[in-house]
C-alpha cells in the first residue's frame, strides 16, 4: 500500500456555482472546510486543473457540453427544474470534473486516499442531460480517466441517499466497471431497483441496494459487508471510487436515512478494506450530495479518519435489511461465484 499522505482536492472556483439559496450552495464547502481545519487532519491539499473538454466528452455530448456552456455565457439559467446555471457555472463544472480526476491522480501517483470536494456534484448526469442539480458526472468522467491510465477495471460505489442514475444508465452495459449502489426507495429519482442489474453482457456489474426509509447504521454496515465485500473483491478493481453524499445522514432535511457520522465512516472502512485488498489501497471519494452543513462536515471528517484506518467497531441486527439483502443475493448469485 502507499504510503503517501491523505489528498484533499478543493479548488476556490466551486464557491462561484452561484445557486442563488438553493440547497446545493456554496455554504456545503466552506462549513467541510472548515470543520477540516478546525479537526487538525493530516492531509495534503491538491488543487486541480480544469478538465479538458476531450476528459468531459469521455462521458457526455458534445452538444450538451456546448449547451451548458452557452447558458452560462448568457448569464446562467436552469437545466431542469432543480439544476441551477449561474455565469461561472461551466468553469466549475470543468474543474468539479477536474478535481475527480485529480483525487484518482493523487490515489495512482502515492497518496493514501484522496476526497474531492467539488461541486456541482455529478451522479445524476445523464451523457446528454444534466438533472438533480448535477452538470458534468465527475465520478464517471475520472473513472475513465483512470482506465486511460491503465487502472482496466473501477469500482464505483455511491453511498449518496439517492440512486445515481446517470452513473448506473453510464455503465450500465460495461462490464469494466462495476456500480454499486445502496439508496432510499422509494425517493428521487425512482430508479436503482434491486433487479437493474445490467445488460448486453454486463449483467451483475450494476449492483443495486435500494433501502427503506429509516435504514441505519447497522443496516448500512450490513449491506456492505455482505453485499458489496463479496462482490467487490471477486470482481478485483484496479480502483475504487466513491460518489460521497453525505444526506443518509439523519438530520439531512433531503433524505430519510438514520446513518451518524460512526456509520459513515463504519461503510468507509469496509470500502477501504476492498481497496486495500484489491487496488493497492487505491481508493477516492468525489463528493455529491450531503445539506445539513453540520452533519455533511462531520460525515466527511469521520469518512477521512475511516479512509486513513480509524474505524469505528459496529454491530447490530435490521430485520428489513436483511430480507433485501437475501433478494438481492438471490438475484446476483446467477452473476457471482461468491453468493
Amino acid at each position: 500500500m502507499s504510503e503517501g499522505k491523505f489528498a484533499l482536492v478543493y479548488h476556490p472556483i466551486y464557491l462561484l456555482h452561484d445557486t442563488d439559496g438553493h440547497p446545493e450552495r456554496k455554504e456545503r464547502l466552506t462549513a467541510i472546510l472548515d470543520r477540516i481545519e478546525s479537526e487538525g487532519l493530516d492531509i495534503e491539499c491538491i488543487t486541480p486543473k480544469p478538465a479538458t473538454i476531450e476528459q468531459v466528452e469521455s462521458i457526455h455530448g458534445r452538444r450538451y457540453i456546448d449547451q451548458v456552456k452557452a447558458i452560462c455565457e448568457r448569464g446562467g439559467g436552469h437545466l431542469d427544474i432543480d439544476t441551477i446555471l449561474s455565469k461561472d457555472s461551466f468553469d466549475a463544472a470543468l474543474m468539479a470534473a477536474g478535481g475527480a480526476i485529480a483525487a484518482v491522480d493523487a490515489v495512482i501517483e502515492g497518496h493514501r486516499g484522496a476526497f474531492a470536494l467539488v461541486r456541482p456534484p455529478g451522479h445524476h448526469a445523464m451523457p446528454n442531460r444534466g438533472m438533480g442539480f448535477c452538470v458534468f458526472n465527475n465520478v464517471a468522467i475520472a473513472a475513465r480517466h483512470a482506465q486511460s491510465r491503465d487502472l482496466e477495471k473501477v469500482l464505483i460505489v455511491d453511498w449518496d441517499v439517492h440512486h445515481g442514475n446517470g452513473t448506473n444508465a453510464i455503465f450500465y452495459s460495461d462490464r469494466s466497471v462495476l456500480y454499486f449502489s445502496t439508496h432510499q426507495f422509494p425517493h428521487y429519482p425512482g430508479t436503482g431497483r434491486m433487479n437493474d442489474v445490467g445488460e448486453d453482457g454486463a449483467e451483475g456489474t450494476n449492483v443495486n441496494v435500494p433501502l427503506p426509509s429509516g435504514t441505519g447504521d447497522e443496516g448500512y454496515l450490513m449491506a456492505y459487508r455482505e453485499i458489496l465485500k463479496p462482490i467487490a473483491i471477486e470482481f478485483s478493481p484496479d480502483i475504487v471510487l466513491v460518489s460521497a453524499g453525505q444526506d443518509p445522514h439523519k438530520d439531512d432535511p433531503l433524505g430519510g436515512m438514520g446513518l451518524t457520522a460512526s456509520g459513515f465512516a463504519a461503510i468507509a472502512g469496509v470500502v477501504k478494506e476492498v481497496a486495500d485488498i484489491c487496488s493497492n489501497g487505491r481508493v477516492a471519494a468525489v463528493l455529491e450530495g450531503g445539506y445539513n452543513l453540520f452533519a455533511q462536515a462531520e460525515a466527511i471528517v469521520a469518512q477521512i479518519r475511516a479512509f486513513q484506518g480509524d474505524v469505528p467497531d459496529i454491530h447490530g441486527f435490521d430485520p428489513k435489511v436483511a430480507r433485501r439483502i437475501d433478494e438481492i443475493k438471490n438475484i446476483q448469485k446467477a452473476y457471482w461465484k461468491c453468493f
